[in-house]
């Protein structure tokens, strides 16, 4: 830094927190893209794309996700109580786009397998975090889910997948103001 640029305030604009301005402010912020997975009462198995993970706890070991309420597969997974977060490396936008839609079958043609919590296990990730539902806290359109971890299993050592400004990956902001909406924003995750 230079004494010139402590000088020169930075010129930001606020604006109001609509929906559309939310989504491209909290855009700036990178994050890694899991998928949730768990099993329905009926047995099937159901999960949903999330960039919304974080560490809580180390002791005891905790996480969280945040998962729209609204949707299909995240209230199926709060019956049963157990989930496991699947984190996506680089190069799994096709396994990230299966479970980021509402569309479709998201485990039609999908070799995976139940792992030894209960919990579908999907292939190729770089971790899996297999946990029970501990504790569940509304927060306006989302639920603010804490697990409790039972087990951690390392898969790969490649490059995490980065959602950054609307895209995967960080790349010039030029580029993600004209990128198409990869993943189905009106969709309803969770």
């Amino acid at each position: 830094m230079t004494a010139e640029s402590l000088s020169t305030p930075e010129v930001a604009e606020a604006t109001e927190p609509t929906p559309l301005r939310m989504r491209q402010a909290m855009g700036t912020f990178a994050s890694g893209v899991t998928v949730v997975t768990g099993l329905g009462r009926d047995g099937d198995p159901v999960g949903f794309a999330c960039q919304s993970f974080a560490s809580v706890s180390l002791e005891p070991a905790l996480v969280l996700f945040c998962a729209d309420h609204r949707g299909r597969a995240w209230p199926r997974i709060r019956e049963t109580g157990r989930f496991t977060v699947n984190i996506l490396a680089a190069g799994q936008t096709d396994l990230c786009g299966r479970f980021g839609s509402g569309k479709g079958r998201k485990y039609e043609g999908l070799h995976w397998e139940l792992s030894p919590w209960g919990t579908p296990s999907l292939p190729g990730v770089l971790t899996r975090v297999h946990a029970d539902v501990y504790d569940v806290h509304g927060a306006g359109d989302h639920d603010v889910v804490v697990g409790r971890v039972l087990a951690l299993e390392t898969v790969t050592d490649r490059e995490p997948m980065l959602f950054f400004r609307g895209g995967f990956g960080v790349h010039d902001p030029a580029d993600a103001l004209a990128a198409p909406d990869v993943w189905g924003w009106g969709d309803h995750w969770g």
